[in-house]
């Protein structure tokens, strides 16, 4: 199976789309990875309609629809019975119409689902060309009740395979606005990204993690997310937001003086919050004109990946090219970049 970082998978369904591939593709993946979102953020980009169906949570009849009879025609002695598809499903447009948990329901469920996915119709319903049908679901291994997947369904599926990744995070994050500390702790600790923990319901994941952003930017504890250990060693990593250089006043263009810190805990929070804080291209160059001075070659490269990433998001390249490229000391730091910027 073939196994992708979520921003690989972005790109691959991304390209399934532009292609015109309506080949039925299934998403595996641990809990709270963001399948669904995922799925939802090529929808969007793609400027498509976008139906999400919780299959575990549906009844064979909410996706066959129901029988209703109709009257006998004249002369003849028995009546039919037709079936009416549920109004959820679509019926014009272009978009993709995603099977969520398709292997935790059960197998009635799925065996109507296989119907749909096979034939793309079930009962008189016929699903629209334009349409893309793909399906989700969470591992074995996972332990999330699942079901085995037909061999018959299993095989008219592409498979991809999707795991936690922090810089696919990290660029998420910074596009959605979630708390500098918390992208720079996972930037500290990457590996308390996702870490499925089956003797609590309180664990980190990607999904989680987000809503840890917005508990601790409203000043509450991040515990009920992502569980009691974990939280406390976000609290204890924001010790060092009480030693940090003075962003502002680097972002400023006023950091001759200020040094970049020693450990690795407080250049990760200094990194991630001048990134947060590079929102116009001279901002920029005031923060890589001390980078270059003060840090070493990884943090200017780290710092460099992520402000050109933000600022290809907001379509605004050519600006910052025509400030920063102007130095020949941020230009050997763009040089991987610098076919992109100069677009």
């Amino acid at each position: 199976m073939t196994s992708l970082k979520p921003s690989q998978l972005i790109s691959y369904l991304n390209q399934l789309v532009t292609s015109n591939l309506p080949i039925s593709t299934m998403v595996w993946g641990p809990p709270g990875i963001g399948k669904s979102s995922i799925v939802a953020q090529v929808a969007q980009e793609s400027a498509m309609q976008f139906i999400d169906l919780r299959l575990s949570q549906l009844a064979p009849t909410d996706l066959r629809g129901l029988p209703v009879p109709v009257p006998p025609a004249k002369n003849e002695t028995a009546g039919t019975s037709t079936w009416y598809p549920p109004e959820f499903l679509p019926r014009e447009g272009k978009g993709i119409l995603f099977l969520d948990e398709l292997n935790m329901a059960p197998p009635a469920m799925q065996g109507v689902a296989q119907q749909l996915i096979l034939d793309r119709r079930v009962g008189s319903y016929v699903v629209p060309d334009g349409w893309f049908l793909w399906a989700a679901g969470n591992r074995k291994e996972d332990r999330a009740s699942v079901f085995e997947m037909p061999a018959p369904l299993a095989n008219r599926f592409l498979h991809l395979s999707v795991e936690a990744d922090f810089d696919s995070f990290k660029s998420h994050a910074l596009e959605r606005g979630f708390s500098e500390q918390v992208i720079a702790f996972l930037g500290y600790r990457p590996t308390l990204l996702h870490k499925l923990d089956h003797k609590t319901p309180s664990w980190p994941s990607p999904r989680t993690w987000e809503m840890a952003s917005r508990l601790h930017q409203a000043n509450l504890p991040v515990d009920a997310a992502v569980g009691e250990g974990v939280a406390a060693e976000f609290r204890a990593y924001l010790a060092v937001y009480n030693d940090l250089p003075d962003l502002d006043a680097i972002v400023a263009g006023k950091g001759g003086k200020i040094a970049f810190p020693k450990e690795a805990s407080s250049r990760w929070a200094t990194t991630t919050g001048l990134t947060v804080r590079s929102q116009k291209p001279p901002e920029v160059l005031a923060v890589f004109q001390w980078l270059i001075a003060s840090a070493s070659e990884e943090w200017v490269q780290l710092y460099a990946a992520d402000v050109v990433n933000q600022f290809q998001r907001r379509k605004q390249l050519a600006n910052l090219a025509k400030v920063v490229m102007k130095d020949p000391a941020i230009q050997k730091y763009l040089t991987h970049y610098s076919q992109l910027i100069n677009q």
